[in-house]
């Protein structure tokens, strides 16, 4: 049996969280022994031993789900975004956004979503298809504390021997708290604020280019920039802010907690079930407390969770998606064990060789 993960119109989600949940897959199932291919088969024998994964709800993903249906495949649909990513800023919106979404996601044998929340709203969808839970995963080989990479993101930005710094990631859009962590920064003028991240789509809204052009001088916004890079600066940060309004799971507060940064995100739903508060992050509800507790955290008044974080990252290493994924595919029956190698079969996780041995 193999997966194919489609990538058409990946290049549009490249530099977002569902791009890098595409890697995540490839990588997590490849953990797990299964092979990843990234064309669709031919019809024929094969195509019936293919489970397809989709990422993207654009026209062109509706078609390649039914290309694999037609040649008999098996599909995954993600649920990555929800309507409520843009109610809260767009009510007319919103319902078009979620009767979209609705139509996308019933073309799925079944839904995986990466969050407890995620999987709530999606069930008001009625989409009529099983959904599961499941993180989008954290490379904890590549994401993890490492001094020396702290270094270098210290001495690439020229910040002086004990000068603070606070990171924060994502698309330059209201949604992800761009004006709020200017004003953040307005009150801690003696601190380094770096934003890493662009327009998404290279849309740049008037709200955000007024907060950009009146940001005060200790805000940097750096762009994008390469994984590995980011990576040093989540080693080399003090601490990590994710203001965001809205997210179905949030992959770079996994990035942020893999490598140890003390981290901060707003007190929304999709939280609840997996970072507790005081435990493995700070939540905060409003502007003001995002700046008491950034200021006690830098101030040393309050610990830094580090190894709190650090395990809910582990929990969710690639690794451990991998097995997940090979769970869901066996309860689900989407996985027919019979076909599968003796290598993979080894690799399998106990529950699905269990469940090959079932098989007449």
């Amino acid at each position: 049996m193999s997966v194919c993960i489609y990538r058409g119109g990946a290049g549009a989600v490249r530099t977002s969280g569902v791009g890098r949940a595409l890697e995540h897959q490839a990588a997590a199932l490849k953990e797990a022994g299964l092979p990843v291919v990234g064309e669709l088969p031919p019809a024929g024998p094969e195509s019936r031993a293919c489970v397809v994964h989709l990422n993207t709800t654009r026209p062109g993903t509706l078609l390649a789900a039914a290309r694999a249906h037609a040649r008999g495949c098996k599909v995954v649909y993600y649920g990555h975004r929800t309507a409520e990513t843009v109610r809260w800023r767009s009510r007319l919106l919103a319902p078009l956004l979620r009767r979209w979404l609705a139509l996308c996601y019933r073309q799925g044998d079944l839904v995986i979503t990466p969050s407890v929340y995620a999987s709530r709203v999606l069930a008001g969808y009625k989409i009529g298809r099983p959904i599961y839970t499941l993180s989008n995963g954290i490379d904890t080989d590549f994401f993890r504390p490492d001094p020396a990479a702290g270094a270098r993101f210290r001495e690439r930005y020229c910040l002086a021997e004990g000068q603070q710094c606070v990171i924060s990631v994502g698309h330059w859009s209201a949604r992800k708290g761009l004006p709020e962590f200017t004003e953040l920064a307005r009150r801690m003028p003696q601190v380094r604020f770096i934003w890493f991240g662009r327009a998404e789509e290279g849309h740049l809204p008037d709200e955000i280019r007024a907060a950009m052009d009146a940001a005060p001088g200790n805000v940097l916004f750096a762009g994008y920039v390469p994984a590995d890079e980011l990576r040093d600066a989540y080693c080399g940060a003090d601490a990590f802010v994710f203001l965001s309004h809205q997210e179905t799971e949030g992959i770079s507060v996994l990035e942020a907690l893999a490598c140890g940064t003390p981290t901060i995100v707003r007190d929304i739903p999709v939280y609840d079930n997996w970072l507790e508060d005081g435990k493995s992050v700070y939540k905060a509800g409003s502007l003001g407390q995002f700046a008491q507790e950034l200021q006690d955290l830098l101030a040393g008044h309050l610990p830094s969770l580090r190894e709190g974080g650090l395990a809910v990252a582990q929990a969710r290493s690639l690794y451990q998606i991998g097995q997940a994924l090979c769970r869901i595919y066996a309860s689900s029956g989407l996985m027919d064990a019979a076909r599968t190698t003796p290598e993979q079969a080894r690799a399998m996780p106990s529950i699905l060789r269990q469940k090959a041995r079932m098989r007449p």
